[in-house]
């Protein structure tokens, strides 16, 4: 089949700015009112703070590795310095600061997501429409959204882990340096998203899975290929063909490079800042004191009345309230909330973090 050159720029610049009104949807979706409201939100409480005492060099404990508190902590030092977003200020995190300088980044991080999945998509089926949906349906999914207007650190987990992802496909269709220089980049994603917590390890256990999965398909077919040689009218699938096939092309030297020795090294790296701040416990304790730490945290409905047990979670029944209040036009008005409106008696202000069930049960 022959492209013509106009028709292929003519569809390369309509895949061009769909991409492009997807990023300014998200940037909207995120940016929009993103000061509310003037506290601090779900676990801003620790994330905001701890990003904070960076700056601050107030000594302290996280339960979790410390980049996504490195990332907010240049947010927090770059908003601070920036005209705008000053409609409201709060002490919370140790120091006076807009919501607006804690949640900024968060928001344009979650805001490139989008783009990234469609990228990850077209690497995979090379086609452009199937791309452009996959970002919108990333840029419109609810959790992904509430968690990227708030200084929170499963945005950062989940664009470094992608990035991760995408990087190790690209891996595959290059050589030479170009080849090692994605996998680097891979290796670097994937102890990244680790380094925001620990569940970013799921991004590269994912690949070990899909790699183990590519060889067995190999295997099989190269098995099938001498046991029936060739059909008229029929050829079999070449081994390698397919972008995750493909993966089967990566030697041990650069698995062991990109999928073990690189996010080991970056892991490890991460925690530097950190412990020059907190020199005790050191590295090898702190693991530690983490896995302790949430192997004694309790739950079940005595610890907390709202939760839901694991085996609901597919069916979202149950969505995570972030924020909740209720506001009365005969109280006080409350700093933490933005004016009533008209003629209102009294107004619930609250936000929950739920997926799109559309998207979660039907991907």
């Amino acid at each position: 089949m022959k492209f013509n050159k106009k028709q292929f720029n003519k569809s390369t610049w309509v895949f061009s700015l769909g991409m492009l009104g997807v990023f300014l949807l998200s940037l909207t979706l995120r940016f929009w009112e993103l000061e509310r409201f003037n506290t601090l939100v779900f676990d801003e409480v620790y994330y905001a703070k701890f990003a904070n005492d960076y700056l601050t060099k107030t000594p302290f404990f996280n339960a979790h590795p410390p980049l996504s508190q490195y990332i907010i902590a240049i947010g927090i030092w770059i908003g601070s310095h920036l005209p705008f977003g000053k409609t409201a200020v709060n002490s919370m995190t140790g120091s006076l600061l807009s919501p607006w300088d804690y949640r900024w980044l968060n928001a344009l991080t979650g805001s490139f997501i989008p783009l990234v999945v469609g990228a990850l998509a077209y690497q995979l089926v090379r086609r452009p429409s199937y791309a452009f949906i996959a970002a919108l349906f990333a840029a419109c999914d609810g959790l992904f959204l509430v968690e990227s207007r708030y200084a929170l650190n499963n945005i950062y987990l989940v664009l470094l882990g992608i990035l991760g992802q995408l990087f190790i496909l690209k891996s595959v269709e290059a050589e030479g340096k170009k080849r090692w220089l994605w996998l680097i980049l891979a290796g670097v994603g994937f102890g990244a998203s680790a380094a925001i917590k620990w569940n970013g390890l799921w991004f590269l256990f994912g690949t070990y899975l899909i790699l183990i999965c590519a060889w067995a398909v190999r295997l099989i077919q190269g098995n099938k290929g001498e046991e029936e040689p060739s059909r008229e009218g029929n050829s079999t699938l070449i081994p390698g063909e397919s972008p995750v096939q493909k993966l089967t092309e990566l030697n041990f030297l650069e698995v062991g490079l990109s999928l073990a020795i690189i996010p080991i090294l970056v892991y490890s790296i991460s925690w530097i800042p950190h412990l020059l701040l907190n020199p005790t416990p050191n590295f090898w304790q702190m693991q530690t004191e983490i896995l302790t730490y949430h192997q004694r945290i309790k739950s079940g409905p005595d610890v907390h009345p709202y939760c839901s047990a694991w085996y609901s979670w597919p069916l979202m029944l149950r969505p995570i309230i972030y924020f909740y209040k209720t506001a009365s036009s005969n109280a006080q008005p409350d700093p933490v909330l933005p004016p009533l409106p008209e003629g209102a008696t009294q107004v619930i202000f609250d936000v929950h973090a739920m997926g799109n069930p559309a998207l979660w049960w039907l991907s």
